[in-house]
């Protein structure tokens, strides 16, 4: 299983990148994803996204979709593409610390 080193700490991630342990996540180790995603701070919008995927997946066991993201969080797509660019889901996901949501290509 690759790893990366996060806050000087070896994590288990799986092949897409995203943590494979979701324990291993908390707010610093998201701002650390962050960084590496290209994402310098995270706002309190970002948050919101943050915290709705997180819900979301711990409810369904999976993350939502771009559509659900948008109707239900109160982020709307433009907003949300400018917060997480080039690939919102997908990089939202990884900076919650939970897998690609299922819908993601």
């Amino acid at each position: 299983m690759p790893t990366i080193e996060l806050l000087g700490k070896q994590i288990e991630v799986d092949s897409d990148g995203n943590l494979k342990n979701l324990n291993d996540w908390n707010e610093e180790i998201a701002g650390e994803i962050s960084r590496l995603e290209g994402i310098e701070q995270l706002t309190d919008r970002h948050w919101i996204v943050i915290n709705f995927m997180r819900k979301e997946f711990m409810e369904k066991g999976d993350g939502p979709t771009i559509r659900r993201i948008t109707k239900e969080s109160g982020v709307d797509t433009k907003e949300l593409y400018a917060l997480f660019p080039k690939g919102p889901a997908k990089k939202a996901a990884r900076i919650a610390g939970i897998p690609k949501p299922k819908g993601c290509i």
